[in-house]
């Protein structure tokens, strides 16, 4: 039974606010949330490096992909949540909204405690799998065994996170995602060095961090702004969770994809490296650093993306097309800004960057300046895909955003990392990148230009 509109949608901030400060509102508590898995592995990445060297640079890599499968389904159930909570509140209904919320609470919780189960059930040949050689194992095993016992309330907490944003909190959304991640950094130094535990120790300041994040956005959950929580809303019900999944699915596919990717290349460099001067080791360890520093210029554009989310779902459920295409142009201007500016940094400052992270030599220089220049080259327009992807998936078209969200990883990239060193070694590696960021821009832009068409001609067709 359809239910009746509780509020005049026109009067809503969303609807009514200046779409450039509701999206920094919005943007950076999602940034932020965006880069606390990365930051959890990159903060230990470097005081690992300090203390261990480049064989606990190269586990940190290897361990990387559990974090990133940790973070893919956290935003199924975070975005495909929030964007229907959104599309909700847009409509008038706030019951369903409500039932959403909490579907979205309780599939995350089981998916998170299934993820830490069957990662201490393989560790080893999961970790083989992600890439690991027999130097690495050892260290890898360590850390990773620790962080999996965390992974339940890294999934739970970022995927509250990302709710209580949607409802209206991005503050406190940004707080629950800084208190963790500012603690993990002050725990690393004192378990790894004051406490000598290695990369044991780095893990379990990560545990630590991810539990006290998890704390503070279960202690929001109950008590929402916009909708009335009920217990009974918690029960999994296949429709919710279905719509949650169907939106949330190319958020989750973007980071699955990034998994895919990441063990892909672990794989290719260790053994096109064995056959080139650099070794198996320098490459790992290398393409690990790269990647992660990579990911926080990513995580900054995916999260201003979804700090889009919100603006762009409640105005389009609302049917205010004119503001669904002013919040995308805004959200992807500034995205492309970024991407600019972080295409500088790449160019300019690989040395600067790889000094950050502990033991070096000439050799290893050598592979980061190339990988750096070569494999990141397209960077300026990296932010083209991401935010179309997304706003795909907040207009409640999911096979679309799911489709743009496959290009550059699935689709081009992992297909690239396969057959172009099979004829330029190592360096085939490096070239796959930057043909496979073009490809998937264009694609993007291609679909966005049909999207924005059809809108106008719906407006045109309603007078």
């Amino acid at each position: 039974m359809a239910e009746e509109r509780q509020f005049d949608t026109k009067k809503h901030p969303l609807a009514a606010g200046r779409v450039g400060k509701l999206l920094l509102t919005f943007a950076i508590p999602s940034i932020i949330a965006m880069l606390v898995g990365s930051l959890y592995n990159i903060a230990d990445q470097v005081f690992i490096g300090w203390k261990v060297g480049i064989l606990g640079n190269a586990a940190t890599n290897v361990a990387f992909p559990l974090m990133t499968i940790c973070m893919a389904v956290s935003l199924m159930f975070a975005i495909g949540g929030a964007s229907n909570f959104n599309l909700e509140l847009g409509r008038g209904h706030k019951e369903r909204a409500g039932r959403i919320v909490a579907n979205a609470i309780s599939c995350s919780a089981v998916f998170g405690v299934t993820i830490s189960a069957a990662t201490l059930l393989f560790l080893d040949p999961v970790l083989r799998a992600f890439g690991a050689t027999p130097e690495v194992l050892p260290y890898a095993a360590s850390y990773t065994g620790i962080v999996a016992l965390g992974t339940p309330f890294m999934v739970m907490s970022v995927c509250g996170s990302h709710l209580i944003r949607a409802d209206g909190s991005p503050r406190y959304s940004m707080c629950c995602n800084l208190a963790g991640a500012l603690l993990n950094i002050a725990l690393d130094p004192l378990f790894i060095f004051v406490f000598d535990m290695g990369v044991a120790g780095a893990a379990w300041a990560t545990v630590i961090s991810i539990f006290v994040g998890w704390l503070m956005a279960a202690s929001y959950l109950l008590r929402f702004k916009n909708v009335e929580m009920k217990r009974e809303y918690f029960a999994p019900r296949l429709g919710y969770v279905k719509d949650i999944a169907s939106i949330g699915m190319a958020a989750c596919v973007n980071q699955l994809s990034m998994m895919c990717v990441q063990v892909t290349l672990n794989n290719t460099l260790t053994h096109y490296g064995a056959l080139s001067d650099y070794g198996a080791n320098i490459p790992l360890a290398a393409s690990g650093i790269i990647t992660k520093v990579n990911l926080i210029f990513m995580s900054i554009v995916i999260g201003l993306a979804q700090g889009g989310q919100p603006i762009i779902g409640f105005n389009y459920g609302a049917g205010n097309y004119a503001r669904v295409r002013h919040a995308f142009a805004f959200t992807l201007s500034t995205a492309t800004a970024l991407s600019l500016a972080a295409f500088v940094v790449f160019q300019a400052f690989p040395r600067q960057i790889i000094d950050f992270f502990g033991e070096t030599n000439e050799q290893y220089y050598h592979f980061v300046e190339r990988y750096f220049r070569v494999f990141l080259f397209m960077t300026f327009i990296n932010g083209i895909q991401p935010v179309t992807a997304n706003f795909f998936s907040s207009i409640g078209h999911a096979t679309r955003g799911l489709f743009i969200a496959l290009t550059r990883q699935i689709l081009i990239l992992i297909p690239l990392l396969l057959i172009f060193p099979l004829f330029w070694g190592i360096e085939g590696i490096m070239y796959a990148g930057p043909i496979s960021d073009g490809t998937a821009a264009l694609i993007a832009a291609l679909f966005i230009y049909w999207e924005i068409r059809d809108m106008r001609k719906k407006e045109k067709a309603a007078g």
